[in-house]
């Protein structure tokens, strides 16, 4: 059931900037009126954070090794973490790779069957992106079908291959406590990894094909820590309109040239620039070089960071808003939500004017999360 309802009092953020309109809710759509008064004197209305990839669920559904009996139970715990930072819709990052354990396709498997389960149970809309290592050539008679078994709207390609050690015939670092902690024996780990490496040159080819058939499905595509314009165009030729994480400004550049999306992480603005000498997210978002600001592996970053980009005066508040909410909701071609506008979902987060603190966020119109004096005031 959704909710009829006019927040008087906020400052609410529109395309155009801050403004002291009331907004009203209805039918789970932006309504150009009516509805029951509240007063939200004191805070701030934005329109709800769209996340374009986030893996930070992975902590919910497995607190410590092998505790991972329950994908269900830990996917609404992830849900109640979303909207506690006013995510409203998340893109769920699961990998499917040689590397196992919950990066393996088992793993992915039980984590869309729960996903599946829980999916409508909850108020955030929760989905999936396939994180695909492209060296893993036998699987790829059988993705497309996985993809398109669970609907998963979104691929992104990855390559973790350590290639340098094992073209070098060298041992990668922290294989014997990878291995381990996956339960495989470290030297059957070394000889897939160091069979899949010798099976580079049947990559391109499989590639070609799938990216093609998921396509014509209507998937979007993503590449994945792109180092160079020359890699971004290789990628472009396929289909794969997305960079997420690019490590250099010449691979955004190119993107940008050329009109793919590109997605930076929000930890990487809140820290002030790449944890690993990558390139910096705040200085690419000066660039005009980011289209969207995903959480990557920290949700609170989302919120963090557009405020800390307008404090900074690298862009004004709808504009630093713009890249957690209308920036991701484009790019994953979700029309229908990112703004307050009239018509639009009603997707909104509250947000304490002082503490910038997240008070209540409503999805589609229901509430996922509430608290404090935002509360009293809804319920009263």
């Amino acid at each position: 059931m959704t909710l009829e309802l006019c927040f008087e009092g906020a400052r609410v953020l529109r395309p155009g900037g801050l403004d002291d309109a009331p907004l009203s809710i209805k039918g789970g759509r932006i309504a150009s009126g009516g509805g029951r008064v509240v007063d939200l004197t004191g805070f701030t209305i934005l329109p709800g954070i769209v996340d374009a990839h986030g893996d930070g669920f992975e902590r919910h559904l497995a607190p410590r090794r092998g505790a991972m009996k329950d994908i269900s139970e830990g996917l609404i715990a992830a849900e109640a973490e979303l909207a506690a930072n006013g995510i409203t819709t998340a893109i769920l990052a699961q990998f499917y790779s040689w590397e196992g354990g919950m990066r393996g396709p088992e793993f992915a498997q039980r984590v869309m069957e729960g996903l599946g389960r829980i999916r409508t149970d909850v108020m955030t809309d929760l989905r999936a992106q396939l994180r695909f290592e492209t060296p893993m050539v036998d699987d790829y008679g059988t993705i497309a079908a996985f993809i398109a078994a669970h609907d998963i709207g979104y691929v992104v390609f990855n390559d973790h291959l350590p290639h340098d050690a094992l073209a070098a015939g060298k041992r990668p670092p922290r294989l014997t406590g990878q291995a381990l902690r996956i339960g495989r024996n470290p030297e059957k780990h070394l000889a897939a990894m160091q069979a899949l490496h010798n099976g580079m040159h049947r990559v391109p080819g499989a590639l070609a094909v799938l990216t093609a058939d998921l396509a014509a499905a209507g998937v979007l595509m993503g590449s994945h820590d792109d180092r160079s314009a020359e890699g971004r165009a290789g990628w472009r030729a396929l289909g794969v309109a997305i960079t997420e994480f690019p490590e250099t400004i010449d691979a955004a550049e190119a993107a940008r040239t050329s009109g793919d999306a590109i997605i930076m992480g929000a930890p990487n603005v809140v820290r002030g620039g790449s944890h690993n000498g990558n390139a910096s997210a705040p200085d690419m978002v000066a660039m005009d070089l980011v289209d969207a600001l995903a959480s990557d592996y920290h949700y609170p970053s989302l919120r963090r960071a557009a405020f800390l980009l307008a404090d900074a005066g690298v862009r004004d508040l709808a504009g630093a808003w713009h890249l957690v909410s209308k920036g991701p909701a484009q790019l994953l071609g979700l029309s229908d939500r990112g703004d307050l506008n009239v018509g639009q979902r009603a997707d909104l987060v509250i947000i304490d004017s002082k503490t910038r603190r997240v008070a209540a966020t409503l999805a589609g119109g229901r509430i996922s999360h509430l608290t404090g004096i935002a509360a009293q005031r809804m319920i009263g």
